[in-house]
């Protein structure tokens, strides 16, 4: 079902409300300054608040209600047209399977808003037809309603300006409400992404022990059809997944963090100010490139290098290595600590690089032994951010590395990650309730839980060892 089938008829209600809210705030701070005419002089100061403030208070009553109410709408329509709907129905298919049901109404919201139907039946096509009408129904009872609102709230406000309004004071409440409501969909988006991992991990946990999870080490997710088959409750033994996530970080770190460092430190103490402005956004272009055009890099360029390389010295290098996913992601992740690094160097006070000098040291012994043990903290919460962000790559690892679980430290060999893992387990045509799938919740989880610590060990090292300079 298609719940925005009737956007013109939103779009066209915000349209008119945004241009009442610029009106109402025009008219609303002319009447602030209708409120005190007659004086020569200071007659501004004679109005608790500004006139814009007395503006922006009605445009809030006008604007946020209404949108509020259009976004409720948007949010509810298909619940709310699948009721009414039902109501409607014969008795004959309220009463089929739930999964015959549900394919029902997909196939009467494709008729009445555009799409392909599985079927086309009498039942279908007066069911698309009455649901395209309660849809347009909704969908202008809704617009209606937010202007009526909007009507209301301007109103409502204007009855409240006066020369002693406190309008300033008001309109902070209303933008300090907006945003105890942004950070609290932020906190219960958190924690509904949690729950909802944790709660998919206990439903497999239920039926595969976690020990066997944790420590053991062979992955075949694959679980048979019938029971004479071998491998029929399957083998989710995860540690070659953790080892090979462990192997590809290991080796993307290697790379990111000696580069990263060392740019970060030659831009910020070495290099000019002509060339640190050239050099710098071409750096930082390198986070704006898509993971997938990365991967398409490690899997045509330094794959077959890498391989070539190794028949040279008599090597057997596979044709996805560890090595290259690797080498590969550890470009990626550069930026992250160059950038981040250079800032916290910057940050470093320069008093402390003059007193170094005047005691007789050198450019270099200063930069190690005053800049970089003063801007070690963030320096090190950079690196464990880069760590978070190479143990939540996929595109590259699937490109390059291959999906195979094997338990091997060799970086020539192909080896599989957990996001990888997770990736394969949820895609494709999968039973939703199966120990297969539930598996990728607990991968899933296990990598959540893990950069969780990276994440706090990082903001306790910073906040431990942080220096407060005047």
């Amino acid at each position: 079902m298609n719940m925005f089938a009737n956007l013109p008829v939103a779009w066209l209600a915000v349209g008119i409300i945004v241009m009442f809210g610029i009106w109402a705030w025009h008219t609303s701070a002319t009447y602030a300054l209708s409120m005190i005419e007659g004086e020569d002089t200071g007659r501004l100061s004679r109005l608790n608040s500004l006139p814009i403030y007395h503006g922006w208070y009605v445009v809030l009553w006008v604007v946020v209600p209404a949108l509020a109410l259009l976004l409720l709408h948007e949010l509810m329509a298909q619940a709310m047209i699948r009721s009414l709907l039902s109501q409607s129905l014969a008795p004959d298919i309220l009463a089929l399977p739930q999964e015959r049901l549900d394919l029902f109404f997909a196939d009467a919201g494709k008729i009445a808003f555009g799409g392909v139907p599985s079927q086309r039946t009498p039942e279908l096509l007066a069911a698309g037809a009455a649901m395209a009408s309660i849809s347009t129904h909704l969908s202008w009872a809704f617009g209606i309603g937010a202007l009526a609102l909007a009507v209301l709230g301007y109103k409502l406000a204007r009855s409240r300006l006066s020369v002693d309004f406190r309008a300033r004071n008001a309109v902070e409440a209303w933008i300090q409400a907006l945003m105890i409501v942004a950070s609290g969909i932020a906190i219960l988006t958190t924690i509904g992404i949690v729950l909802s991992l944790l709660f998919e991990t206990l439903r497999f946990f239920s039926t595969y022990s976690p020990i066997d999870f944790l420590f053991g080490t062979h992955w075949s997710p694959q679980v048979a059809i019938r029971a004479d088959q071998i491998g029929q409750s399957g083998a989710f033994g995860a540690v070659p997944l953790f080892a090979g996530t462990a192997l590809i970080m290991l080796i993307a770190m290697a790379i990111a963090v000696p580069v990263g460092l060392g740019s970060a430190i030659y831009l910020s103490e070495y290099a000019s100010s002509r060339f640190r402005t050239i050099v710098k956004p071409v750096l930082e272009l390198l986070a704006g490139i898509p993971t997938v055009v990365f991967g398409f890099f490690a899997l045509l360029t330094v794959a077959p290098l890498i391989k070539s390389a190794g028949m040279v010295v008599g090597l057997d290098v596979s044709a996805q290595s560890a090595l290259a996913a690797g080498l590969v992601m550890g470009i990626m992740i550069i930026p992250f600590i160059s950038s981040l690094s250079d800032d916290v160097i910057n940050a470093v006070p320069q008093a402390l690089r003059d007193g170094s000098y005047a005691m007789g040291a050198t450019k270099s012994e200063t930069i190690g032994r005053v800049v970089i043990p003063a801007a070690l903290p963030g320096i090190v919460g950079s690196i464990l951010l880069a760590v978070s962000k190479a143990l939540g790559e996929t595109m590259i690892v699937t490109m390059a590395a291959g999906q195979n679980a094997n338990l091997t430290l060799n970086p020539l060999d192909m080896v599989t990650t957990v996001t990888v893992q997770i990736v394969t387990l949820l895609t494709g045509d999968q039973e939703y309730d199966s120990p297969k799938t539930h598996a990728a919740f607990a991968l899933g989880f296990v990598l959540f839980f893990v950069t969780l610590i990276l994440n706090i060990i990082a903001l306790r090292v910073v906040q431990k060892y942080r220096e407060h300079y005047e």
